[in-house]
């Protein structure tokens, strides 16, 4: 096997979901070794979870500036190459560019921060450290996701007229949920979470799925964000009317109180010639669809004839053997490493997982949305919305 990169994480630790599915994902895509760590703010829960991820104890860290200092002193070919940040959104600017500057490549959770200005501060590390960053939106390690991408690139759905994305989920639909656990709480903590909820931890996801499908860039939008459960102090539903730079028209919503809805992230695509339907909860199977003629069932497998070139070298299984969300995030770390490998050579086009710049495009997506909101829904570019006051 090619030399593993060797990682680090920073968060993750007794009780979060995020940082679990990430070391699944880097253990799926190969080549990835986990080899230090600080999990926690507490600094002894941090080593004792080290140690249950059987951690040297030299690198199990008690916070992540001590974990930098740690691995600097080590030798170059002993040190870990990368590091990944699964913690809050408050704190992914702090410590990215920390990490950038001691000289590790970072691969951050999205989004890509609290607030615009951080993004922004991020984005300027990652340009005066020359390493390389990338950004976790998982729905864009799915096969057919990149085979909409390549198709609709390659002109097959001729001129696109109008998308509808849609990311609903139930989780946070009820009172009691907003301290019913560690995910939830600090999401409803505007000091944590940032200038936005639910619009900005999974509205992002929506948003960088319709940017990355289209190839196009959402030009302005008017949104209503609102809180639907009494004592929610940020949003916690949403929608906003948006334009594509090519004029085309567009709806997106993002709510996690809709309930019965589990993860339900759904995008439509509707160009001149066709149009092309995608549902995460069901992420093997696209329609393809033109008029008056039958719908076209697409899906993933090794060696499928009619998939692209891009979409085939993500798919892990022959086809009927379907492949899900881990899987998918693998897919990211497994281009992520690779570009490691290869550093300090210029990394593959399209790169496969999401970089700083698209982080700060969907940050100026989520001020842009909550501006709108604040003047009555009105019509807000998203260039130039970081010199609006917060």
């Amino acid at each position: 096997m090619t030399q593993r990169v060797r990682m680090g994480m920073v968060g993750g630790g007794p009780g979060a979901f995020i940082g679990e599915v990430h070391r699944l994902a880097a253990d799926i895509a190969g080549g990835i070794e986990l080899v230090s760590g600080a999990f926690s703010r507490d600094a002894e829960a941090s080593r004792a979870f080290g140690a249950e991820l059987g951690l040297s104890p030299a690198r199990a860290c008690g916070s992540w500036a001590e974990l930098f200092e740690a691995e600097r002193a080590l030798p170059e070919d002993e040190r870990m190459q990368c590091v990944s940040i699964v913690t809050p959104n408050d704190s992914h600017a702090d410590i990215s560019c920390a990490a950038l500057a001691a000289g590790f490549h970072v691969i951050c959770d999205k989004p890509a921060a609290g607030v615009l200005e951080d993004a922004l501060r991020m984005q300027q590390a990652v340009t005066d450290s020359g390493r390389l960053f990338g950004l976790t939106h998982t729905y864009t390690g799915y096969p057919m996701v990149i085979e909409a991408r390549e198709r609709i690139a390659a002109g097959e759905l001729g001129e696109i007229r109008r998308v509808a994305v849609s990311y609903l989920q139930d989780w946070l639909s009820r009172e009691e949920d907003t301290q019913g656990s560690k995910q939830a709480s600090w999401r409803n903590d505007p000091a944590r979470a940032g200038e936005s909820g639910a619009f900005a931890d999974i509205g992002s996801h929506a948003f960088n799925l319709v940017e990355f499908m289209t190839g196009r860039r959402v030009a302005r939008l008017a949104a209503q964000l609102r809180s639907v459960i009494d004592g929610r102090v940020i949003d916690d539903d949403g929608g906003a009317l948006f334009e594509l730079d090519n004029g085309a028209a567009g709806m997106i919503s993002a709510s996690q109180v809709c309930t019965g809805a589990i993860n339900a992230l759904r995008i439509e695509i509707y160009g001149s010639e066709a149009s092309l339907h995608w549902f995460q909860e069901e992420p093997n199977r696209m329609s393809l669809k033109r008029r008056g003629e039958p719908e076209q069932v697409l899906r993933p497998g090794a060696g499928v004839p009619y998939l692209s070139e891009p979409a085939l070298a993500v798919c892990r299984t022959p086809g009927g053997h379907p492949e899900g969300y881990i899987e998918a995030f693998a897919n990211l770390y497994q281009a992520f490493a690779a570009d490691v490998r290869a550093f300090p050579a210029a990394p593959a086009q399209p790169r496969g997982y999401a970089t700083i710049e698209d982080g700060v495009a969907a940050m100026r997506f989520i001020r842009a949305a909550r501006l709108s909101s604040e003047a009555d829904s009105a019509w807000t570019a998203l260039d130039g919305v970081e010199n609006a006051a917060r």
